[in-house]
C-alpha cells in the first residue's frame, strides 16, 4: 500500500476507472466490501455507531504513532465497499494528513453524482467521524 493518502488515491481511481459503468463500479464497491475483516458482533458497541447513516455503522480508531489505523463494518452490502474504500485510503495514514484531507475520491471516483442520497450522507458522515477521530489523536499527540 502506498504511503501517502494522494497516492492511495490515485490507485483507487485507477481501479474504478477500469469500469465502463455505474453497474460494474457497484459490483467492485460490494466485492471489496466482502473483503473487509471479520468485525465479530461482541464488537459493534453502540459508542462506535456512526450517526447519519442509513444503514448501520461501525467505526473504530486506535492510534499507532502518529497514524491512525481503523476498523469498519456494516449491514448494507454497497456501503461496507464504501467503507472499504475509506479504509484502503485513510487507515495507517499519519492523523494530520487524515484530518485535513479534502476527499477529492468522492468527485473524482464519481460518487457525489452516483449515489444515492442517503447513501451520500451516510459517506459524508463517516468522513467526518474518520477526521474527528483522527483530529482527536492528532491533538492528542
Amino acid at each position: 500500500m502506498s504511503n501517502t493518502i494522494a497516492a492511495r488515491e490515485a490507485e483507487l481511481i485507477e481501479e474504478f476507472e477500469v469500469f465502463d459503468n455505474w453497474l460494474d463500479r457497484y459490483q467492485y464497491l460490494i466485492d471489496l466490501g466482502r473483503e473487509l475483516p471479520e468485525f465479530p458482533e461482541s464488537e459493534r458497541l453502540e459508542s462506535d455507531k456512526v450517526s447519519g447513516c442509513q444503514s448501520q455503522v461501525w467505526l473504530q480508531a486506535r492510534a499507532d504513532g502518529d497514524r491512525v489505523v481503523f476498523r469498519a463494518i456494516s449491514d448494507a452490502a454497497i456501503v461496507s465497499g464504501l467503507i472499504a474504500v475509506l479504509m484502503r485510503l485513510y487507515s495507517d495514514a499519519p492523523a494530520g494528513d487524515i484530518a485535513k484531507d479534502s476527499a477529492s475520491f468522492v468527485s473524482a471516483l464519481g460518487l457525489d453524482n452516483h449515489l444515492s442520497p442517503s447513501r451520500a450522507n451516510g459517506l459524508y458522515a463517516m468522513l467526518e467521524r474518520i477526521r474527528g477521530l483522527a483530529q482527536s489523536i492528532s491533538d492528542a499527540a
